[in-house]
């Protein structure tokens, strides 16, 4: 016999939305910088017209609708009318606060009588083309699994991929002008209602301040705002992606999109993130969190495998087994130099190709890291200039560093191990040790925006110290950050997709 089982558990009624009102519907709108409404005419001033124009398509409002509502506005009673005035199909006429509000966040225009906000004409002018994929591939930011969209230098198409995404009058844009020459628009985008207002108002009064010429990029103003300028780490993640753009908003963290730039800013942002991939979230639980400890090993790495490799052969030779004692002392046997003149000279000629291959042309830049690193590591340990074993450790060390998601982070890496070089040179594991000290205590005293940057790690939360390691099960991520103090903090239901037990079955 067949039948339908029903669902053991209903979702909870707190998730349920209420509908909004017309009036909450335009006063979420007008919040946001790309809301317009405007009266297409003077002999109609009753008459008006709002959109979203990010989403909007401005050459078919300009053609298609603005000049047939401007000729033929005197004989506009009803707003029937519009439909045999404006040559688009599909216009539809609707009361409902919830249609209203989908259709705007669908492209859609909102025709009505202003002292009459109960019924409305929506016609349908959506840019759906604006900012796809045949433009806008990720440069820099590469990922198997997930949408592969990316910012460009153009701020309205920009906003529009953003808006795209997050169908919501949530969705706030405030546009602030930075650089006295350059006038560039800046726009500070959140999420009205989940967003700490902390970080908006700081953010805010950070760009008000400002007193500069030009704003040559948003990586620029990320600099110019941020909370230490004398440190080698990022106090903000930068990413030209779309999804983990949208991804910081729903979290609730504050995004800055500049015109002319296709790099978006998130902050406040904790030390762990920059280990996190957005692809992470396409993959199941248990490969995710596979391959976050292999980026965070993988970073521990490099920045300690060749300090280690010097410390080790300058003080402590006691801690080499002595099945491999051998390997390295035969290895070691013709080069003239010392431990740390050896290791400095293999971690810059690596930093030298990388720097070459970067600036270059990509064919070129390949072709050069490719075999200048086999030649030139050959080279070396034929001359004796470095031993074999050294070439490995640099070479896994170089390529341990790439395995962060955000280049300004894989250049912090770079940097650090130069310091805890030198140090296990003069005083081997207790420089090593020294080093290690000063640098959590420089982490320790860092903030983004105002949030100390080591958060869960310091200071101390142990909800948030698993998450930061390993890419938690969906039943587990259900509430954002406590450490952004959204002012919501749930974000879905985590049982309401996976308690359903209907269906057919036989019996």
């Amino acid at each position: 016999m067949l039948r339908k089982k029903r669902s053991k558990r209903q979702p909870k009624k707190g998730y349920e939305t209420k509908e909004k009102t017309i009036k909450e519907v335009f006063d979420k709108s007008e919040k946001s910088s790309d809301f317009t409404t405007i009266t297409p005419s003077e002999l109609n001033q009753a008459l008006q017209i709002s959109f979203y124009k990010t989403l909007v398509d401005s050459s078919v409002l300009q053609k298609s609708v603005l000049p047939y509502v401007k000729e033929n506005a005197s004989s506009i009673n009803e707003l029937s009318d519009i439909k045999n005035i404006i040559p688009i199909e599909g216009i539809k006429i609707k009361t409902k606060p919830a249609d209203v509000e989908k259709a705007l966040h669908n492209g859609e225009i909102l025709i009505y009588f202003k002292e009459k906000k109960d019924e409305f004409a929506l016609v349908d002018i959506n840019y759906s083309r604006l900012g796809q994929r045949e433009t806008n591939d990720t440069q820099n930011e590469f990922n198997v699994l997930g949408p592969k969209v990316g910012f460009i230098e153009d701020l309205s198409t920009n906003l529009h991929l953003i808006r795209d995404h997050l169908n919501s009058t949530d969705l706030i844009f405030e546009e602030v002008i930075v650089g006295s020459r350059s006038q560039t628009k800046v726009v500070l985008a959140y999420l009205d209602g989940i967003t700490n207002p902390q970080y908006t108002n700081t953010v805010k009064q950070r760009l008000d301040d400002l007193d500069i010429d030009v704003n040559f990029d948003n990586t620029h103003l990320e600099l110019l705002i941020s909370d230490h300028s004398r440190t080698p780490f990022p106090l903000y993640i930068t990413t030209e992606r779309v999804d983990r753009t949208v991804g910081a908003l729903v979290q609730g963290q504050v995004v800055l999109i500049s015109d002319k730039s296709s790099y978006a800013v998130i902050g406040p942002v904790s030390l762990m993130e920059f280990f996190s991939n957005p692809e992470d979230f396409y993959l199941p639980t248990v490969i995710a969190s596979f391959f976050k400890l292999i980026r965070v090993f993988g970073i521990l790495f490099s920045i300690f495998a060749t300090s280690f490799y010097v410390a080790i052969l300058t003080f402590h030779y006691e801690v080499v087994p002595k099945d491999l004692l051998g390997p390295i002392i035969f290895s070691r046997a013709n080069v003239p130099f010392p431990p740390v003149f050896e290791v400095l000279f293999l971690e810059i000629t690596i930093d030298l190709l990388r720097e070459a291959g970067g600036r270059l042309p990509t064919k070129i830049g390949q072709t050069l890291g490719i075999v200048g690193g086999i030649v030139i590591g050959q080279a070396t340990v034929e001359a004796a200039l470095t031993s074999n074993i050294l070439l490995i450790i640099v070479a896994l060390a170089a390529l341990s560093s790439f395995t962060t998601p955000i280049y300004k982070m894989s250049n912090a890496v770079r940097l650090l191990r130069y310091p805890f070089i030198v140090l296990a040179a003069i005083w081997g594991g207790l420089g090593i040790y020294v080093g290690l000290i000063i640098l959590i205590a420089h982490l320790a005293r860092l903030k983004s925006l105002g949030v100390p940057y080591m958060l869960p790690l310091y200071p101390y939360r142990r909800g948030g110290v698993a998450s930061s390691f390993i890419r938690p099960d969906y039943e587990h991520t259900e509430k954002r950050p406590w450490y952004l103090r959204p002012l919501s903090i749930k974000k879905y239901n985590p049982a309401s997709g996976r308690d359903s037990e209907d269906g057919l079955n036989t019996e």
